[in-house]
């Protein structure tokens, strides 16, 4: 799974409606372009790719009056929906999911209701002890990775991963269950998009010509 996919969709859902420059304007906000393989080239390739598969529906703009291209803007589809929250629940429930990949549904979470989010999380949770079972059938992290040579390294490195992962994931579930955020249905959620003509501290450049589409 690629999380360019979700952090795009996403960036439009939450727009209602939005140019290809705002949804990388947003993702820079978020920081993805340092933590995943959200880079201009890519964003626009996955909004004209999507819009192709009918994910979003592309709606064609006058251009401004300074002149320059017309400008594409990007909505959902019922498709692109279901789409969306397949990737979300598949982000946070598959246990040795890509760090990208947990990152971008993690910044989506509380698009969910708080008792669905909490059980994909659960589930992410149980992955990650039944695969650690299944590998310390055969190594022991008390016994040191010597145990195995340096090789043992390697397995020390994904175990302790694993244990990391299913600490992390109780603390998030814990928080969640105390109350914490506002998920679906619950009240003004969270606004994590720059308004229009918004500045963004973090942006890597100003557009260039196409970069509207």
């Amino acid at each position: 799974m690629s999380a360019i996919r979700l952090l795009v969709l996403g960036a439009v859902r939450q727009h209602g409606r939005a140019h290809g420059y705002q949804v990388r304007n947003d993702l820079e906000y978020w920081g993805a372009h340092e933590w995943s393989n959200a880079k201009p080239g890519s964003i626009y390739h996955a909004l004209k790719q999507m819009a192709k598969q009918g994910l979003l529906h592309a709606h064609e703009i006058a251009p401004s009056t300074a002149g320059g291209p017309p400008r594409t803007e990007y909505e959902m589809t019922g498709k692109g929906t279901e789409e969306f929250f397949r990737l979300l629940r598949e982000s946070l429930t598959v246990y040795d999911q890509k760090m990208d990949v947990l990152s971008a549904g993690v910044g989506f979470i509380v698009e969910l209701k708080r008792d669905e989010a909490v059980a994909l999380l659960k589930e992410r949770v149980r992955g990650l002890e039944e695969w650690r079972a299944a590998v310390t059938e055969y190594y022991t992290p008390e016994d040191g990775p010597q145990s195995l040579g340096h090789i043992g390294e390697i397995m020390n490195l994904w175990v302790g991963s694993a244990d990391f992962g299913a600490e992390w994931t109780r603390g998030l579930i814990r928080r969640i269950e105390e109350g914490a955020y506002t998920f679906s249905g619950e009240g003004d959620p969270f606004v994590g998009v720059l308004a229009e003509g918004e500045e963004n501290p973090y942006a890597t450049g100003v557009p260039h010509e196409g970069d509207q589409g």
